[in-house]
């Protein structure tokens, strides 16, 4: 099925362009709808601490999608479901338009959770089995007591008409769906509520490639007509790069490299992320003799309990020789006023990619 805009595939054509216009970069003036500061989660696996979420901080401006990209484990879900209010952090603070959400009451919080919503990994998994599509997507109007029987039968049928559905699906169980369907009855559910705040979380990562690219065009277009605001989950930097104004990329718990989206891929300051986009394949372009992609893999059990010094030297093909990166964990270094990387020497960053080459 296409999306409205009948840009089915459009996001595999693009991969080796700039995916958004110039207009598109939010002005660093614009209202800020999220601020997360210094957040920080904590498990006990095996009778030992697990950081999962380190310090982090960031924000996300009024209209605009901020991206999260990593491995998995890296925190991704961890820091979302913190953020959501799903799992309380053990230290930081989450503030929603200027609300810090943590000293929320219950009775304001469920209120206030009109306003932020999620869309998850697994559509099928994500769904009710045994509803229907139009209880499924009436299911927030009748939590929060939104309108009467006729209202809601109306605002599904609205609802499935905005993310490309016909009401005919109304009646139909999820077994009835193919994956691409059953992604924007979850989609549809949450705005059920005309939320201001969605968070992604690998939101098309099960999805094929051809409705993939159809998922991601409504979003987007959702965002245009909605006003919305995403925190965008992935580990696909090309999908990221396809959705993200802002871009940071997390390691062990920890944001690494945070700033523009174009500012990331044209010039990225940390080897963590320029081993990641060297490992993005681009449609016909031949790799250059003699360079191969750094190596994206490589950690094992003795990196995750390194207490000291940068938590990526065991990776970097620069940090693993010198005596500060082994010691010191490095703290942010602003590049500019809204490009930030965790590194002591990103200024070498040219060096490394020499010292490969020879």
């Amino acid at each position: 099925m296409m999306d409205r805009t009948g840009k089915g595939s459009d996001l595999m054509s693009r991969s080796d362009k700039d995916p958004r216009p110039a207009n598109a970069e939010v002005a660093q003036s614009a209202d800020v709808l999220l601020r997360v500061e210094g957040l920080t989660k904590a498990f006990r696996v095996g009778g030992r601490p697990f950081v999962a979420v380190d310090h982090v901080s960031f924000e996300i401006e009024r209209g605009s999608t901020f991206g999260v990209v990593g491995e998995s484990g890296s925190g991704k879900s961890t820091l979302s479901r913190c953020i959501l209010c799903l799992i309380p952090p053990d230290a930081g603070r989450v503030l929603f338009d200027g609300t810090v959400l943590s000293a929320q009451s219950p009775r304001a919080l469920r209120q206030m959770r009109r306003r932020l919503q999620v869309v998850l990994q697994d559509p099928h998994g994500s769904l009710n089995r045994r509803l229907s599509v139009a209880e499924i997507i009436s299911a927030p109007l009748s939590a929060h007591r939104v309108g009467n029987k006729v209202d809601r039968t109306r605002r599904v049928r609205e609802l499935l008409e905005l993310v490309g559905m016909s009401e005919s699906f109304a009646a139909r169980l999820p077994r009835d769906l193919s994956g691409g369907q059953a992604q924007r009855v979850a989609i549809a559910r949450a705005l059920a509520l005309e939320p201001d705040f969605v968070v992604l979380d690998e939101a098309v990562s099960a999805l094929d490639v051809s409705v993939r690219a159809q998922i991601l065009n409504l979003l987007r277009r959702l965002q245009d007509e909605l006003h919305l605001t995403y925190l965008f989950i992935t580990h696909d930097l090309s999908v990221a790069r396809y959705m993200s104004h802002q871009l940071a990329v997390m390691y062990r718990g920890q944001f690494l490299e945070t700033g523009p989206r174009s500012v990331l891929f044209a010039d990225p300051a940390h080897p963590y992320t320029r081993s990641l986009m060297s490992a993005i394949p681009v449609a016909g372009r031949t790799p250059r003799v003699g360079r191969s992609p750094m190596v994206v893999g490589g950690g094992d059990e003795s990196e995750s309990l390194q207490i000291t010094g940068c938590r990526y030297r065991a990776r970097c093909e620069i940090g693993h020789d010198l005596a500060e990166c082994q010691q010191v964990d490095p703290g942010p270094t602003s590049l500019t006023p809204r490009h930030t990387v965790h590194c002591h020497h990103p200024e070498l960053r040219s060096a490394g990619a020499t010292r490969k080459e020879q």
